[in-house]
């Protein structure tokens, strides 16, 4: 697993190993980046169930001006922490050891981009999907992969589903708000 481009390019990022670990694959990673590429510089982004960090920091490698990393694992945390470290982005992130649901129901931060790959068939997704138009900004995207045959909402809040992409049994579903056009 490495970053693939920017300020970062080619740095190896470190994650951890178990069953209960799914990285974002690079086919996937890479594809999601090209989606938005002309969209990351200057915003923020949320790398919700962060895991490994690799989308944030992805993100930050790409010139977003924030990244703030979520995860409820301490171990995850500290991968995030590590990883940020190898690729000498850490000044512009923030890493929180905390459940995604509690911290985007209590915080006043807002952002442009969230990410969110949580684990599947749990129903968290669902439950994510639906606060966290709270924490978005109008021209902002939310992007979420799940299993293909998981159906995703037509809305959230003030933003629809815009676009779904899908690679084998990963489907990648952008949501945008309702009054911006385009993705």
């Amino acid at each position: 697993m490495r970053v693939i481009t920017g300020k970062a390019r080619g740095r190896k990022l470190q994650t951890l190993s178990g069953n209960d670990v799914r990285p974002t694959t690079d086919v996937v990673k890479e594809a999601i980046f090209s989606i938005i590429q002309f969209g990351i510089e200057g915003r923020v982004f949320l790398d919700a169930y962060a895991g490994s960090g690799q989308m944030g920091i992805e993100a930050l490698s790409r010139g977003a001006e924030k990244a703030v990393f979520l995860d409820s694992s301490r171990q995850s945390c500290e991968v995030v922490k590590k990883n940020l470290a190898i690729t000498g982005l850490s000044e512009n992130a923030v890493v929180k050891n905390t459940d995604t649901l509690s911290y985007i129901t209590g915080t006043a931060e807002k952002f442009d981009i969230v990410f969110m790959d949580p684990p599947y068939r749990t129903g968290i997704l669902m439950q994510t999907l639906e606060k966290i138009p709270r924490v978005m900004n109008k021209g902002g995207l939310i992007i979420c992969e799940h299993p293909a045959e998981e159906k995703m909402p037509e809305e959230t809040g003030d933003f629809v589903l815009k676009k779904e992409y899908r690679y084998g049994k990963i489907m990648v579903s952008l949501y945008s708000h309702k009054e911006v056009e385009g993705l």
